[in-house]
């Protein structure tokens, strides 16, 4: 049991984000990560930081298909969860920034689903090694992977930012 609470205090924000990342919905991410703890105390697996982020990614998963099934459609995001307004924010400001969470969801969606998983596994704080596990690739893959991964979301954010301001200027 103190296991799994020292698990929670150092991961939770870890798997809240990388959940985020995938159903981008943050009270949604909050819940599914809950249940991944409650999972993991009571089947105290031997390796729990793997298991955490296999156990988050499958519900995950299993909540973009019941997404799917309700014809709602789930994008992926490349920034942490900020809410789009807050009080302090003007309109310009909350504007520019869901221009911003726009151009990255159409980055993130130019890629293999091999990259996403790599990249949100990395950002989560997954080692090489885990990486490897979760995703089936050998673990001396998985930097040439990633690295690949990066340049072709720096790649499609450019060619989308493009896009945007081409856009911009014949309006």
């Amino acid at each position: 049991m103190d296991n799994i609470e020292s698990l929670y205090q150092t991961m939770y924000g870890s798997v809240v984000r990388f959940l985020y990342r995938k159903v981008w919905d943050e009270d949604r991410a909050e819940d599914l990560a809950q249940e991944v703890f409650i999972r993991a105390m009571a089947h105290q697996p031997e390796k729990p930081r793997a298991w955490i982020f296999a156990v988050a990614a499958n519900l995950a998963r299993d909540e973009a298909r019941a997404a799917i099934r309700r014809k709602k459609h789930l994008t992926l995001l490349s920034n942490d969860p900020i809410p789009l307004s807050s009080p302090s924010r003007t309109a310009h400001e909350s504007v520019e920034r869901q221009e911003q969470v726009a151009q990255v969801q159409q980055a993130l969606s130019c890629l293999s689903k091999r990259d996403r998983e790599v990249l949100l596994l990395w950002d989560a704080g997954l080692s090489y090694p885990e990486i490897a596990g979760q995703t089936g690739l050998a673990v001396g893959a998985v930097g040439t992977t990633l690295a690949r991964a990066r340049k072709r979301l720096v790649d499609a954010h450019d060619q989308t930012d493009r896009e945007e301001q081409s856009h911009a200027a014949h309006s």
